[in-house]
């Protein structure tokens, strides 16, 4: 079965994401078209996992059986320095605005993303 990049990075214990070759814009997950210029060729690169908190939620009620055991836990979207935004599990305490730095954890059989500061 193929994965991702940025699966493949997480399993590495890396943050990947795309360059667009053409006019630099970033973006993350894989996509077939910049969102900036419509071009179609970009590299991979590694974020350091350095960002700020821009969102944060308490998940009380798990949306599926998978991931119960978690609950409650903490969401946050953190706008990464390189310059996406990105939605990560976050250790108890994070707030809005403070900098954190990515850390991954093994739940079943993936590798997830785990914000602290």
């Amino acid at each position: 079965m193929s994965t991702s990049p940025f699966i493949e990075g997480l399993a590495h214990r890396e943050l990947r994401y795309q360059c667009c070759v053409a006019c630099g814009a970033v973006q993350t997950l894989t996509r077939y078209a910049c969102r900036s210029c419509d071009g179609n060729r970009f590299d991979w690169r590694v974020s350091r996992g350095e960002g700020t908190v821009f969102a944060v939620t308490v998940v009380a009620r798990a949306p599926s059986e998978e991931f119960r055991a978690l609950a409650p836990y903490a969401l946050v979207l953190v706008d990464l320095d390189e310059g996406f935004r990105l939605m990560g599990h976050a250790v108890p305490g994070v707030a809005i605005g403070d900098r954190v730095v990515a850390d991954y954890f093994i739940h079943g059989e993936r590798t997830l993303i785990r914000f602290r500061p």
